[in-house]
C-alpha cells in the first residue's frame, strides 16, 4: 500500500482542511492572547502550516513501518517518540528560518516561540500518526472484506456449478436407462431416443457456463426433454403450458425446471395407466414470478424409490442465488402433485 495521501483525494483534501483549520484556531490564539498583529499571526499560521503539512506527509512511512499488531509497544512508543521530537525540531527551526526573512519587526520574538512550536509539533504529531493509523486499519479493512466477498462468491459459484452439474448425471443415466429398456424391445424408438437426448445435450452445453437464463430458453429444454420422453410413453401424458408473455424474458436458473418434470415423469406417469396431464403455469403476483408445476399421479400406486436429488438440488440453488428461504413450496393432495417455485423479481 502507497501513501493514500498522494492517490486519494479526498483524504489529502481532508488532511489539509484539518491544518488549515489549526491554523486558523492558531491565528486566533496569537492574535488575540499572544497581542499579535493580524499580518503577523497570519503569515506565522500560513507558513508553519505549509512546512508541516509538507512534514505530515512524510510521516505515512513510519507509520505504516511500525505496526501496532507486528511490533512491542514498547518499541513503538519509543520509535514514534524519537520522531516526534525529531520533526518538532525541524518542524520550529525551519519555521524559524524562513519567519525571520519574511516578518521584519524587532519586537517580533520568534526565539520564545521555539518552544511552544515544538509543544505543538508533537501534538501535530500525534494527531497525523493517530490519523494515519486509522487510515491504515480502515484500508486493511476494506481489502480483507473485498477478498472475502470474492472468496464467497467463488465458493458460491463452484457450490452453484456443483449442483447445476449434478442434475446432468442424473437425467443423463435415467435417460439411458429408458434407451437400455427400449434397445430390445423397440430399436427404433430407440434410436429416435438417443437423437433426441443428443439435441437435448447439445442445447444445454451450449448453456453449461450460464447460470442464468431467460424463461423462455428454458422451456425449450423442457420441451425438448419431454420429447424423449414421448418417444418412450407415447399417449400416456400430456403437456400443457401457460405462460404469461411478461414471464418469458424474465431470468431463471439454467435448468432449474427439467428436474421438476423428471419427477412428473418418474411419479406419475410411470405407475400410473391413465393419462396424467403435466401442467406449467407462469404469472408474476407482487415481487415475485410464480411457476407452478401439476401433475395428477396414482395415490394407490406402489410410489417409485429415489434420493430425491431433483427437488433438494432446486431448493439449494434457488437459496444460493437469491439469499432467501422457502423459494419452492410443494403441495399434495389424494390425486395431484403440485411444485410452485418463486422467482423474486
Amino acid at each position: 500500500m502507497g501513501n493514500p495521501y498522494i492517490t486519494d483525494k479526498k483524504v489529502l483534501f481532508f488532511y489539509f482542511i484539518v491544518l488549515a483549520l489549526i491554523g486558523a484556531a492558531a491565528t486566533v490564539i496569537m492574535t488575540m492572547l499572544l497581542g499579535m498583529s493580524l499580518i503577523q499571526s497570519v503569515t506565522d499560521s500560513a507558513v508553519s502550516v505549509v512546512i508541516y503539512a509538507l512534514i505530515g506527509l512524510s510521516l505515512w512511512y513510519p507509520t505504516k513501518f511500525f505496526h501496532l499488531e507486528d511490533s512491542p509497544l514498547i518499541r513503538i512508543f519509543t520509535n514514534h517518540s524519537a520522531g516526534a521530537v525529531i520533526s518538532s525540531v525541524v518542524w520550529s527551526f525551519a519555521c524559524f528560518f524562513v519567519l525571520q526573512n519574511i516578518i521584519d519587526d524587532p519586537n517580533y520574538d520568534l526565539g520564545n516561540s521555539l518552544i511552544w512550536r515544538f509543544m505543538v509539533g508533537i501534538i501535530l504529531y500525534t494527531l497525523v500518526t493517530s490519523f494515519n493509523y486509522l487510515l491504515i486499519y480502515y484500508n486493511n479493512f476494506k481489502e480483507k472484506t473485498l477478498r472475502e466477498n470474492e472468496l464467497n462468491a467463488l465458493v458460491k459459484e463452484a457450490e452453484l456449478n456443483s449442483l447445476k452439474y449434478q442434475i446432468k448425471p442424473h437425467f443423463i443415466f435415467n435417460s439411458l436407462n429408458s434407451i437400455s429398456s427400449l434397445t430390445m424391445l423397440d430399436p427404433d424408438k430407440a434410436r429416435e431416443m438417443i437423437i433426441k437426448l443428443s439435441d437435448f445435450l447439445r442445447s444445454t452445453l451450449t448453456k453449461s457456463s450460464t447460470q442464468k437464463i431467460k424463461l423462455s430458453e428454458e422451456l425449450d429444454n423442457v420441451r425438448l426433454y419431454l420429447d424423449i420422453e414421448k418417444i418412450r410413453f407415447e399417449d400416456k401424458f400430456e403437456y400443457i403450458e401457460e405462460v404469461s408473455p411478461a414471464c418469458k424474458t424474465v431470468e431463471v436458473p439454467n435448468l432449474l425446471l427439467q428436474p421438476l418434470f423428471e419427477n412428473a415423469i418418474k411419479y406419475g406417469v410411470y405407475e400410473n395407466t391413465e393419462l396424467v396431464t403435466i401442467k406449467l403455469t407462469c404469472s408474476r403476483q407482487a415481487e415475485y414470478m410464480v411457476i407452478s408445476v401439476i401433475n395428477n399421479y396414482d395415490n394407490e400406486a406402489i410410489p417409485a424409490k429415489g434420493a430425491g436429488i431433483g427437488i433438494n438440488n432446486i431448493k439449494n440453488r434457488l437459496k444460493l442465488i437469491y439469499n432467501q428461504e422457502n423459494l419452492l413450496t410443494i403441495k399434495k393432495d389424494q390425486s395431484t402433485f403440485t411444485v410452485h417455485i418463486f422467482i423474486p423479481l
